[in-house]
């Protein structure tokens, strides 16, 4: 999986305690992973961490089971990735981010890649790797590929703020990953309407388009013949990928949290991490996403990602 450490400063998602500090961006991804996949699979975090924060990326590393034995965040000179997060309702906030960690380039990539089955890209930063790197990747790894486009939307203006901007070459994004998953806001950062983007996509060979919408579920729009990963091998048979596009929309799952105990930080984080999880375990499109949006309404009942994994797998968190 390729993803960012992030520490974040959240304010606002519950007044009465002031401003919460923890780990964000990828740890909800990786905290997912280890819950959903079956034993057998091993995570391998191809991330880098600000020597700042590595100690503590190492700690939380050690808190997961599916993390290969050998694996560790690489650290670098630069201070880590830090985000404030400001919730201005339940579902909308606004973010600042600091920090320095490096993108990736493909010559420190590649080799890293070689004995992986498939690939988890999660875009926290926006600018852990170009869509050069993004192609190289597409060209050179034949396993397949989920990208949840998620920060690549974001400018960052002088002071650190990020606000939505339009994704130039989304065409080109769209044609380096199997699954692509955007929330609501970025998909109107790619084209003019729905209908439009889901065109686009499928003509970029895009398996499956899925659009997260918050606590009204998710949208999906498959590709001709696309139910498991395995029919990923059968995309260049004219015959299997004649039939209709497949769409449709699941309710979201209903948290058993309101208010001030509900925390919808890092939800889209984990719906991703467990619907390509359960795919990779062999379970159809259907199933894997109805068990992802258990997952995110279960990570709206646990605020921050230490102890997450065990949560979602509906165990007691070790003391």
């Amino acid at each position: 999986m390729i993803g960012s450490f992030v520490w974040d400063v959240i304010h606002g998602r519950d007044p009465a305690t002031g401003p919460v500090e923890e780990w964000g961006g990828i740890t909800y991804s990786l905290a997912a992973l280890d819950a959903a996949l079956d034993p057998g699979w091993e995570v391998v975090p191809l991330v880098k961490v600000g020597r700042d924060l590595a100690p503590k990326a190492r700690e939380f590393l050690r808190t997961l089971r599916r993390v290969a034995p050998d694996a560790a965040p690489i650290e670098v000179e630069q201070p880590n990735n830090r985000v404030v997060l400001r919730y201005v309702s339940a579902e909308r906030r606004t973010e600042t981010l600091s920090g320095g960690v490096p993108p990736w380039h493909w010559l420190g990539l590649k080799p890293l890649l070689q004995d992986l089955d498939a690939l988890y890209v999660n875009l926290l930063s926006g600018f852990e790797l170009d869509l050069e790197v993004m192609q190289f990747i597409r060209q050179h790894f034949r396993g397949p590929v989920y990208c949840d486009l998620h920060s690549i939307f974001l400018a960052i203006q002088p002071d650190g703020l990020r606000t939505l901007r339009p994704l130039p070459n989304a065409d080109g994004w769209l044609r380096c990953a199997d699954i692509i998953q955007v929330n609501e806001d970025e998909m109107s950062m790619m084209a003019p309407d729905p209908m439009a983007l889901a065109a686009t996509a499928m003509q970029c060979g895009v398996a499956s388009l899925v659009v997260t919408l918050g606590p009204r579920g998710a949208v999906y729009v498959n590709a001709p013949g696309f139910e498991r990963l395995a029919d990923l091998a059968r995309r260049d048979d004219a015959a299997f990928m004649s039939g209709a596009v497949r769409t449709a929309r699941m309710a979201a799952e209903t948290p058993r949290v309101k208010g001030v105990d509900a925390d919808p930080t890092g939800c889209g984080d984990v719906f991703g991490a467990t619907l390509f999880s359960r795919l990779l375990c062999g379970a159809t499109f259907s199933d894997a996403l109805h068990t992802a949006q258990v997952a995110a309404a279960r990570n709206v009942e646990f605020h921050g990602a230490t102890g997450l994994s065990h949560h979602l797998r509906g165990e007691l968190i070790p003391l």
